[in-house]
């Protein structure tokens, strides 16, 4: 290893230090909880911003994350460490974070870190709640973090896509022409309805709401960063985690495990994208590691001794195809296929819509107007085609980032990896030659049938007779299609036009 970039033991600069996290209950916000928990048992209290949700208080809430698979090491190993956890109630879209008086004066008096992973990340939200979620919850973050007495970092995880408009993405920022503060203002004031309205004209060539918002959020920390030690990763496409604390943990349906189980299902048949662009994803683990390194080396220096705003983009580690991933993947769950599959699994894609359209009918509204036909005969409520309806749409909302080709330049981040010392490399370091391989793969799938779908692993033996079961009934109905094609065209006298075209008879 070359010479440490951080100077110092990474855990030892945790010690005693009270952290701050928005989104502490997200996908991202649980895994960067564990590993600090984990690898830093000595850090602070943590403060989570939350919400009560389902009828369930804060408190309720904490509990039943600390439940997740994903704590069952530090339960078994630090079950005392999630004394440590503090739920605060707040909302990123509401002002000030929805922050209680004595609850702000506590986070003020002891917290010396701030991590900003909240986001409103659905892609169809309004541009009044983007911009009140995504956008004044980043500047409130600032105000609080200006009247915080040891502040020594201010990390905001924002994202790669925010910088669509380019085709190449360093890890710095870029200009952007629109004030944020009279976007907050506009936001704050005008009656959605009529916001609604001057939506397309706001958000110009940015391919929807949450990107524009965000982007937005990126000039609000540079323009604080004058005043605090701000530091921004762009995380890329986020998948289960490659080793730590289990390999191939996920907790949510967003990303593309949720495409790869349902194509394992047989509910997706094929897929619109550009299979030839590189995947742009990044596990779970290493980007929890990176906040954790560069949040120590934005800290070990106060704003007088370095005023520069910290850019990172954790993005593609191995710059491996959509297509190539997802062959591997078909060939696992041929070994390892997931329940109540309803076809045999298929990944075909294309990047051409109107063949995606013709296909979309075959093999995806066709055979689910079957199905729920016979769902109905059996006084079942029908489903299939209401799901059908809902991954079009979903697939053409996300058309945008899988037809297009982004390069995201990471040799920032990637020169902190390698300059860590041979103490830090084993907390933090990781092996980029094993992502997306064949054992990723394996991982990520158990992962998605044990930690997202609660499939029994010990059941695999029935699950793969059932698999046998679809794919001859597969081979059954494509074969009984061609079939019938011939048959249709023997009847109307075009299948001797079509065979004398290819094989002329000599006279």
């Amino acid at each position: 290893m070359k010479e440490d970039t951080t100077n110092m033991f990474i855990p030892d600069f945790y010690v005693g230090r009270n952290i701050f996290i928005t989104g502490a209950n997200g996908y991202l916000g649980k895994a960067l909880i564990e590993k600090l928990l984990r690898s830093c048992p000595k850090v602070g209290k943590i403060y989570m911003l939350m919400r009560p949700k389902k009828g369930l208080d804060v408190n309720e809430r904490l509990k039943k994350i600390v439940e997740n698979k994903l704590f069952d090491t530090l339960r078994n190993e630090q079950p005392s460490c999630f004394d440590k956890l503090i739920p605060i109630v707040g909302d990123i879209h509401a002002e000030n974070l929805g922050l209680r008086p004595i609850d702000r004066q506590i986070l003020i008096e002891k917290v010396t870190i701030i991590v900003n992973i909240a986001a409103n990340v659905r892609f169809d939200i309004t541009l009044k709640n983007a911009i009140l979620s995504n956008t004044r919850s980043a500047r409130d973050i600032c105000i609080l973090a200006q009247n915080m007495k040891n502040l020594a970092a201010l990390v905001h995880i924002s994202s790669t896509f925010t910088q669509t408009d380019k085709p190449v993405v360093n890890e710095e920022l870029y200009p952007y022409g629109v004030d944020w503060k009279k976007m907050i203002k506009v936001a704050e004031s005008v009656d959605d309805d009529i916001l609604t309205t001057f939506t397309a004209k706001c958000v110009g060539s940015f391919p929807n709401t949450y990107v524009f918002s965000k982007r937005l959020a990126e000039e609000v920390i540079n323009d604080y960063s004058k005043s605090l030690p701000c530091v921004m990763i762009r995380p890329s496409i986020v998948l289960p985690t490659m080793d730590e604390p289990v390999k191939g943990w996920i907790d949510n349906f967003n990303g593309p495990m949720t495409l790869y189980m349902a194509g394992g299902k047989g509910i997706v048949q094929v897929t619109y994208c550009n299979s030839d662009n590189d995947c742009q994803y990044v596990p779970v683990d290493v980007f929890v590691k990176a906040v954790i390194i560069v949040t120590c080396i934005r800290g070990t220096k106060s704003v007088i001794e370095d005023d520069t705003f910290h850019i990172y983009n954790c993005s593609d580690l191995t710059h491996v195809s959509i297509k190539k991933f997802a062959d591997i993947s078909a060939r696992l769950l041929e070994q390892i296929p997931f329940e109540k599959m309803i076809w045999m699994p298929s990944n075909s894609t294309t990047s051409n819509y109107l063949k995606y359209y013709i296909l979309i009918i075959l093999l995806h509204i066709m055979p689910a107007l079957f199905i729920d036909g016979i769902l109905k005969l059996l006084n079942i409520n029908p489903m299939l085609l209401k799901l059908q309806r809902k991954i079009y749409m979903a697939t053409t909302v996300l058309a945008f980032f899988v037809l297009k080709k982004w390069q995201f330049r990471n040799e920032k981040l990637m020169k902190v990896f390698n300059s860590l010392s041979e103490d830090n490399w084993k907390i933090f370091g990781f092996d980029k030659t094993s992502f997306l391989t064949h054992d990723y793969a394996k991982n990520a799938i158990l992962g998605t049938k044990q930690f997202l779908l609660n499939e029994d692993i010990m059941n695999l033996v029935a699950v793969k007779r059932h698999y046998n079961r679809m794919k001859w009934l597969d081979r059954i109905v494509r074969t009984l299609f061609v079939l019938i094609v011939l048959w249709i065209l023997y009847r109307k006298n075009t299948l001797f036009y079509i065979i004398g075209a290819f094989f002329p008879l000599s006279v």
